[in-house]
C-alpha cells in the first residue's frame, strides 16, 4: 500500500480519481465502498482511494506473467494513472518518498 501526496490543485475527489482510472485502464472498474478496484495486466488488483488530502493505492502483481511487453505495458499504464491522478511525475513522487522516509 502506497500514498501519495496531490499536487495543489488536485482535489482529492473520488469521482476525478475514477475518471483517471477509466482513461488509463480499459477494464472493468467496480466500486466497493469508498475504493475503486479494477486489474490489468500483470496487475491483478489494484484498489484505490482518498484517505485524507491523500490517494492510497494497493496492488497485487500476477508474479506468473513472463510477457515482456505486457509487463511493461501494464507499468507505464500504472506510472501514467499516478502522475494523471496527483499531478507529479515518477521522479517527485521518489524526491517525496525519501523525504518522507527521512523525517
Amino acid at each position: 500500500m502506497q500514498e501519495y501526496k496531490l499536487k495543489r490543485g488536485f482535489k482529492p475527489d473520488m469521482d476525478r480519481i475514477y475518471e483517471c482510472l477509466t482513461e488509463t485502464f480499459p477494464s472493468e472498474i467496480r466500486k466497493e465502498d469508498d475504493k475503486f478496484v479494477t486489474s490489468y495486466g500483470i496487475l491483478s488488483e489494484l484498489t484505490v482511494w482518498i484517505e485524507g488530502k491523500k490517494l492510497v493505492v494497493d496492488t497485487v502483481s500476477d508474479t506468473s506473467v513472463t510477457d515482456d511487453e505486457l509487463i511493461l505495458d501494464s507499468n507505464k499504464r500504472f506510472r501514467d494513472f499516478l502522475y494523471n491522478a496527483t499531478g507529479y511525475t515518477a521522479k517527485e513522487r521518489l524526491k517525496q518518498a525519501k523525504k518522507a522516509v527521512s523525517k
